[in-house]
């Protein structure tokens, strides 16, 4: 068990939970920043975690549910106050109804996470600031010291498991709740560099391209709310071609960027238009480059499955190896 200390100053208002790791602070801090890890642990075994948005940067946003037994779920949000990357940061935690929308009946409470080195590994010191002993008292008794303690104790073999998440692995995709899938690879290079090769448009045509032998003959990115996206790709020998067109919802230099997308094909001419997607792209600083995740939200569930199925993954796995190779090189 990696906690060392539980302390609860009614004085102060504060529970503070010291816990310390034999992994270095890269790996912990990492840890708890990148999405696909922090679920695994951030809920109790009995009630795993998935986070739906995790911006890591301040005046971010993160959203994420625990599911029970049963199938209930249970929701919560973090606003991110201050980042000081690889050392420390803090947010406001609150809970949260289905929609994802802030539950005002229920407390929220001030929370750093402060990451240090030690002789063995690392050392993680959060606390949590109440407002009131009442508030304190109140999530306390709902189990505030146990759950962080539960999901504590699964760090360890999270920080273990560190092939999984190592740099060269290939774009992976986890599929989320019906209508939503997560695409995310560490990508080489700092988050600037991968930012600009996301919205430059001379850089896109140099590495969004897909398997060899295609051209991008269309790229028009948008750098407000509300501009139009279009993109258009072509076969050099054969002539086939498609493209997608979108629309920007919301834009974070250099960290998020959130689009719809629609694709552009025959059909269009006879009315029927292709399905629209939200993709959310969020770029994270992590060892060894950048992680990019996109969280793709489909209209629904078979309209997932026959986009996953064309190999939307592996073609942005061939193009991310081409980014590193020729852009990042």
């Amino acid at each position: 068990m990696p906690i060392t200390s539980v302390d609860i100053d009614p004085q102060a208002l504060t529970l503070t939970v010291i816990a310390d790791f034999t992994a270095p602070v890269r790996k912990l801090w990492d840890a708890y920043l990148d999405p696909r890890q922090i679920e695994r642990f951030w809920g109790p075994p009995t009630h795993p975690a998935t986070f739906t948005r995790h911006d890591g940067f301040t005046g971010g946003l993160t959203k994420y549910h625990m599911t029970d037994p049963e199938g209930q779920t249970y929701h919560g949000y973090w606003n991110w106050v201050a980042v000081e990357e690889g050392i420390s940061f803090e947010v406001r935690d609150g809970f949260a109804g289905e929609d994802g929308n802030p539950n005002p009946e229920l407390p929220t409470t001030r929370a750093t996470f402060e990451f240090s080195p030690t002789a063995l590994g690392s050392r993680l010191v959060t606390t949590s600031y109440f407002d009131s002993l009442e508030e304190l008292e109140q999530l306390q008794a709902m189990g505030m010291v146990e759950g962080m303690s539960s999901a504590m104790g699964q760090i360890d073999g999270v920080l273990a498991d560190l092939a999984s998440f190592a740099f060269g692995n290939s774009t992976e995709t986890q599929l989320i709740g019906d209508t939503q899938a997560r695409v995310s690879r560490v990508v080489r290079g700092t988050v600037a560099q991968i930012w600009q090769a996301f919205t430059d448009e001379a850089l896109l045509r140099r590495w969004q391209l897909g398997p060899d032998g295609w051209e991008m003959t269309v790229c028009e990115v948008g750098s407000k709310a509300g501009d139009t996206m279009r993109t258009q790709w072509r076969e050099t020998q054969s002539g086939e071609s498609f493209g997608f067109t979108g629309e920007v919802l919301e834009i974070t230099p250099p960290q998020r960027l959130v689009t719809t997308e629609r694709m552009v094909s025959p059909a269009d001419q006879n009315g029927e238009e292709s399905p629209e997607t939200i993709n959310e792209l969020t770029l994270t600083p992590v060892e060894g480059g950048t992680l990019a995740a996109y969280l793709i939200t489909y209209p629904s569930t078979e309209v997932r499955e026959m986009i996953l199925a064309t190999g939307m993954a592996e073609g942005l796995e061939i193009s991310f190896v081409r980014l590193e190779r020729e852009v990042l090189a």
